[in-house]
């Protein structure tokens, strides 16, 4: 008898059968593909996906004799041997997700450790017992995928059987993982995960609640309510078309969150989606996002992720029977999904277990790109190529949400230049020039250079108002020289506050606006991608038009005041100059900006984006400089087999802040009780995760170590789960008004701090 998992009894009497794991994660993983049109070959991964247990040194090692044994590549191997025809190139991405699904996907050659080539080429198929041939029936004939494969442009092949692989480990490791919980649920009595509502079973409760929730603002009085009001109707009327790409462009103050919430409810209904994915740049307006989502549908129906915590332990001896229930993070079984760009993005390009896991769930969507012209240029391409797939392969409806289109529409790039997306008569908005021309609020005031002094001074003279800055360094500058000046009503948001203490000052800030109260709002580019703020006047450092614009739609966004004394100050801050990225975007804007009376029409940011794209590709919009890592060219075809770097791909696609690591900051009680809850191994890493998210701060890695050496950060809890959680044990280095000063615990020299 050969088992999967072993528990405390000695006699084995409860424990798994591995022919009946291997079965029941096939199954599952199969019916998981099925609604992607892989079922075939992500029954063929779960069959085959633990079959080096049935080596007799394996079964030693769960009973407490011996060493741990790689259970992972036999089934890798078994599944390139027994594969022939069409069905060969399937079955060795089949290889990667099998050889992958404790230690996450790995490159098929290179100087990665660990290679799935060395790893084949090392298999030694007598250590397994004959019995597993008559336990289970393998049948690996016929694997291709139910879709349209790109037969005449090999690179956009190789991504879209990259993306086939990353699918099928979804679908293999979540398979994995709850065969896992159910069996040792069922021996303890408990359940490791949330169980989440169906989308179609509950989506007519929903369109019922959105409806009744939209009713309740009667008939529109007023020019924003009525121009509100159709562009709602517009999107929604549109809802019954084909599933796809599509675009809504609306300014600032227009209504387009519920909106396109509309649009997605009334979509899903018409064509089956499984749920509705909101993604956002910035965790600063995630609370907001999701408290609306929650005011309307209800708490229940809504998952907020954007915890950057996840697995950094890099053993895959670690992560077995109940271990990985701990490490385990979400798998996006929520109706409602509100998460950041980062954690959307990063997932699809993931090779770990714990982010890859949501995968199957990402497909069959409805995906709002909130705030779309965030997205990373550097990146473009291999993010461009990814939403198409998305749309083309997996059944998702994608819309891109901004005031500020990125203008990705196929027909401003060079023709066949593989960045476009076909998104000609795909707008959902009613008309995006009028809309512009509708909701012009504030007028721009170019002001040269301004030193911190002579803004100070300008600030004396503007009791509410909002000033924002290229880095977390300038804004705690220029908010402690405010202070110094003895300005009234100076508060601070940064990326070095937790997201709880953000929403905290953000409420703050919207009683002072609302009592007249004296507020000076200074802050990074954090608080202008779509926070509900509404300050008289406000000062912007130069950046790219679309950050302009974005800034620009925190000022008189209700429309109470008269556009030309609503006024946005562009200026140049002499001893914070802008980063590269962002100066370039300033030159780019310069180009442009005397062709344009009105910077903030859809034709003025459409220009802005071409002078962006023309200039990173200098000679004809070269992949290089929106593939920058480069990702794509990680993913090969060599004739009939695969030379994919899953893993040296996931380590390079970084988005805006994510090369950093998170560190938690216990500030309060609630934050406190989770923290202590991490010793308790019962409690899976992806529910502590989930209180904690809001209490996170990221800190660049250098810093991170050194808070660590210093003893001013230390991994919560040992055993399997001790490189998850780093928590601040020193509090005196968060303080709430300016955040963590993480420069505080710099006891080293610096030369020792940059080993």
């Amino acid at each position: 008898m050969y088992y999967a998992h072993s528990t405390n009894r000695a006699d084995k009497r409860d424990w798994q059968g591995l022919a009946e794991h291997l079965q029941a994660v096939a199954k599952l993983a199969e019916s998981f593909g099925h609604r992607l049109g892989i079922g075939e070959a992500a029954r063929l991964a779960g069959l085959l996906h633990d079959l080096g247990k049935y080596n007799p040194a394996f079964q030693d090692y769960i009973a407490g004799r011996g060493n741990s044994v790689d259970h992972s590549t036999a089934g890798a191997a078994i599944a390139c041997q027994r594969a022939a025809g069409g069905s060969k190139i399937v079955a060795e991405i089949v290889a990667y997700t099998i050889a992958g699904h404790h230690a996450g996907l790995p490159d098929m050659t290179g100087k990665a450790l660990s290679t799935l080539t060395e790893r084949l080429n090392a298999f030694a198929g007598a250590s397994l017992d004959p019995a597993w041939e008559s336990e289970l029936a393998v049948n690996a004939a016929n694997l291709l995928p139910a879709f349209q494969w790109e037969t005449t442009d090999r690179p956009r092949c190789a991504f879209q059987l990259a993306l086939l692989g990353r699918m099928i480990f979804s679908c293999l490791v979540d398979a994995d993982f709850k065969d896992t919980e159910r069996f040792y649920g069922r021996i303890e009595g408990r359940s490791f995960d949330r169980q989440w509502p169906q989308l179609e079973d509950i989506l007519p409760g929903l369109l019922d609640r959105y409806d009744a929730h939209m009713s309740r603002f009667g008939s529109p009085a007023g020019e924003l309510n009525m121009l509100r009001a159709d562009v709602l109707s517009h999107a929604r009327s549109r809802a019954r078309e084909a599933p796809g790409l599509y675009t809504l462009t609306v300014p600032t103050g227009g209504g387009k969150t519920l909106a396109s919430l509309g649009f997605a409810l009334d979509h899903a209904r018409a064509y089956g989606h499984s749920r509705i994915i909101f993604a956002i740049p910035f965790t600063s307006i995630i609370d907001q996002t999701a408290a609306i989502f929650r005011e309307v549908l209800g708490d229940e129906v809504v998952l907020e992720h954007h915890s950057s915590i996840d697995d950094e332990d890099k053993s895959p001896d670690r992560r077995a029977g109940r271990d990985k229930l701990k490490l385990a993070m979400e798998d996006w079984a929520a109706p409602l999904v509100v998460t950041t760009n980062v954690q959307l993005f990063e997932s699809l390009f993931a090779a770990r277990t714990s982010r890859a896991r949501k995968l199957h769930n990402i497909a069959n969507s409805v995906i709002i790109l909130d705030e779309a012209q965030t997205l990373p240029r550097p990146l473009l391409l291999p993010v461009v190529w990814m939403l198409e797939a998305l749309a083309r392969d997996y059944g998702c409806t994608i819309v891109l949400c901004t005031a500020t289109q990125p203008a990705l529409d196929r027909h401003n790039f060079p023709a066949g230049h593989p960045a476009g997306l076909p998104l000609e008569g795909k707008e959902l908005a009613p008309d995006p020039e009028d809309l512009a021309r509708r909701l012009k609020r504030v007028t721009l005031r170019h002001a040269g250079p301004l030193s911190d002094a002579a803004l100070i001074d300008e600030l004396a003279d503007a009791p509410q108002a909002l000033v924002i800055v290229n880095s977390r360094k300038h804004a705690l500058q220029l908010y402690r020289a405010a202070e110094a000046a003895g300005l009234a009503g100076i508060v601070h948001l940064t990326t070095r506050q937790y997201a709880a203490d953000r929403r905290r000052i953000l409420a703050d800030v919207r009683q002072r606006l609302k009592s007249g109260a004296p507020c000076r709002l200074i802050a990074t580019s954090l608080v202008e991608a779509g926070v509900d703020l509404d300050f008289p006047c406000g000062w912007r450092a130069e950046a790219g038009l679309d950050q302009i614009a974005q800034a620009a739609g925190r000022v008189n966004r209700e429309g109470q005041r008269p556009v030309d004394q609503s006024i946005v100050t562009i200026f140049q801050a002499p001893d914070n100059p802008p980063p590269s990225e962002i100066k370039d975007l300033t030159g780019d804007m310069q180009r442009m900006m005397h062709r344009h009376p009105d910077l903030f029409t859809p034709a003025a940011m459409a220009d802005f984006f071409g002078e962006v794209y023309w200039r990173v590709g200098k000679e004809g919009l070269d992949r290089g400089r929106l593939d920058g890592e480069p990702i794509l060219q990680k993913f090969r075809l060599s004739g009939s087999r695969t030379d994919f770097s899953y893993r040296s791909a996931a380590e390079n696609f970084r988005m805006i802040e994510s090369g950093m690591l998170p560190v938690i900051v216990p500030g309060d009680e609630q934050a406190r009780e989770a923290v202590r809850q991490l010793e308790i191994d019962q409690i899976p890493s992806g529910a502590l995760a989930r209180k904690l998210q809001t209490y996170i701060v990221q800190v660049p890695p250098k810093a991170r170590g050194l808070l660590i050496r210093n003893g001013k950060v230390a991994f919560a809890a040992q055993g399997i789960r001790q490189d998850q959680f780093a928590v601040l044990l020193d509090g005196t280095l968060y303080d709430k008004t300016v955040g963590l000063l993480w420069e505080d615990a710099d006891y080293l020299s610096f030369e020792q701090f940059m080993i």
